[in-house]
């Protein structure tokens, strides 16, 4: 039987509790994967924290990417059994993901956030602002089950942040869309009410936004190393270089990704039809059968 209390630290709810119970697990307990670096990853229990392994079982079971342990992930592990790392045995079934295709030409989806109940989607107001690629993560953000939240950082500089504010309104579909300073820390209040106890949220947005900022704002320290932009195009350099996952001071957990230089959609028709039902309309009313409005989600390309 799970500790229940000891592992509501990491996220652990009823939900996961009926999924362990489904099964008979002996010598096994449940652990979050709290970081991922390579070929290993870090998991986190009533037992503390270390850093664990795949059994061969499941090296042999798991065939893509994919069903490979990711950051977020409940697990079944066996730990402290004379061996120098943790073995993971199995990985709980996600009740969210955030999937995308592998970078570059290999045609294989990858999975870079499991079990996170709300994302805060990241785009600068400076020369990095891009409304396009917010429908993008918009998209990504419908289809993963995850609940949306627009963070637009760095009001301080930006002469017309409501303007562009109102701009990504009207493409959020009634997604929270917050104007924040994490250098400031004007707005960051707005955060708060997604801030719930035992909540997983994970900052997503391209290198040079301000994540990592944002995290240590949340976080009410430096917990993750800031570089500054380039000032010519105002893109960044990778500050983050792994997906880990924190306690944050209230309770919830917070995860921190890479940058994402480009956000490749994989199988997101829901979420694309979300955030694109104003063309899906005018599509619905074209008198040409050979029309292109519904291939609008296979034409979006990342920047």
């Amino acid at each position: 039987m799970a500790n229940f209390e000891a592992l509501q630290k990491w996220g652990w709810n009823e939900h996961f509790e009926a999924l362990w119970n489904e099964d008979l697990r002996e010598n096994a307990v449940p652990a979050r994967v709290i970081e991922q670096q390579r070929k290993y990853w870090r998991i986190a229990g009533e037992f503390g924290e270390s850093w664990a392994e795949p059994s061969g079982k499941l090296r042999l079971a798991t065939d893509e990417a994919v069903e490979w342990p990711a950051v977020g992930d409940w697990v079944a592990a066996e730990v402290g059994s004379g061996k120098s790392n943790a073995v993971i045995l199995e990985v709980l079934p996600r009740r969210s993901r955030f999937v995308r295709k592998t970078p570059g030409k290999q045609i294989a989806e990858q999975v870079i956030a499991a079990n996170v109940d709300t994302a805060l989607l990241v785009t600068a107001l400076d020369g990095d602002y891009n409304p396009r690629r917010v429908e993008r993560y918009l998209a990504q953000c419908w289809e993963s089950g995850a609940r949306p939240v627009v963070v637009l950082n760095k009001a301080d500089a930006c002469v017309d942040a409501l303007r562009k504010a109102a701009e990504i309104e009207n493409v959020a579909l009634g997604a929270a869309v917050c104007v924040v300073s994490a250098k400031t820390g004007q707005g960051m209040d707005e955060l708060e009410p997604f801030l719930k106890r035992g909540d997983t949220l994970v900052l997503l947005g391209s290198s040079g936004v301000g994540k990592s900022t944002i995290a240590n704002r949340l976080a009410g320290e430096a917990l993750q190393e800031t570089q500054p932009v380039r000032e010519a195009d105002s893109r960044g350099r990778h500050t983050t270089s792994s997906r880990t996952l924190m306690a944050l001071p209230g309770g919830a957990l917070l995860m921190d990704t890479p940058g994402l230089r480009e956000l490749q959609l994989w199988s997101a028709d829901e979420g694309v039809a979300e955030t694109f039902e104003d063309i899906d309309a005018l599509a619905a009313q074209c008198r040409f059968t050979n029309c292109g409005h519904h291939a609008r989600g296979n034409q979006i390309e990342a920047t």
